[in-house]
């Protein structure tokens, strides 16, 4: 599966071509939903009985196994039918409690999971990512003098408010460096807690590469010298 960015993405869908199965990632839930409905938009346009082609499921509290079989079946009266799948990921009860104690205490308007911060237990995770992640936070660190120590699980809750989806400009890796420059220039109250870790090997699907690294800085050091 190649991998496209949004603005790719939109290309695409402009030229009429669809592809069978899509992989929405990121940080943003409002841009990973308006990009599924970009998607569903252009596979069943034109189809009169679009309420019988489209159909969504939610990993929370329905099986896979249904959405197959909803997959499997014939369109009604269309080329074709849409079945989306959402909350492949959830995090575990502590990770979320975790989370939200500052907010609930300290009136926390940013909290950010730390996978270096002494949490339960971690798993052991490439040497070379590690280098990076704690240089890509060292950096941000000094542009915008906080104390961060892990600054790329994307375990990241903030006041929405903090930062209108409409203000992002980038769709990759760096998105997630992006949301976090325009929240913590806006936020007074920030804090950080441990969280468990248990990412995947490359061979288990991992995505990110060492160039990831370089839109990231690119980004911070964007944002923070032009806001």
């Amino acid at each position: 599966m190649s991998s496209l960015t949004r603005p790719q993405l939109d290309a695409s869908l402009k030229a009429g071509r669809v592809a069978p199965l899509y992989l929405l990632v990121g940080c943003e839930t409002y841009l990973r939903d308006a990009a599924a409905q970009a998607i569903t938009d252009v596979a069943l346009a034109g189809t009169l009985l679009r309420e019988f082609n489209e159909s969504s499921f939610s990993l929370l509290s329905e099986s896979a196994s249904a959405a197959i079989a909803v997959a499997e079946q014939l369109p009604m009266m269309a080329a074709r039918r849409v079945v989306r799948l959402k909350d492949f990921t959830k995090l575990s009860d502590a990770d979320e409690e975790a989370l939200m104690f500052p907010v609930k205490a300290f009136g926390a308007e940013i909290v950010m999971g730390s996978r270096f911060s002494g949490p339960k237990y971690t798993r052991v995770q490439y040497f070379s990512h590690k280098v990076g992640n704690r240089f890509i936070t060292l950096i941000f660190n000094i542009l915008f003098n906080t104390t961060f120590t892990d600054i790329y699980t994307c375990y990241l809750l903030y006041r929405r408010d903090l930062v209108p989806p409409d203000e992002l400009v980038s769709f990759g890796w760096e998105q997630h460096g992006e949301i976090l420059c325009r929240a913590v220039r806006r936020a007074k109250v920030i804090y950080e807690v441990p969280v468990s870790y248990h990412g995947r090997s490359y061979d288990e699907g991992k995505k990110i590469r060492a160039r990831h690294v370089i839109p990231v800085i690119g980004m911070i050091f964007r944002r923070r010298l032009f806001g």
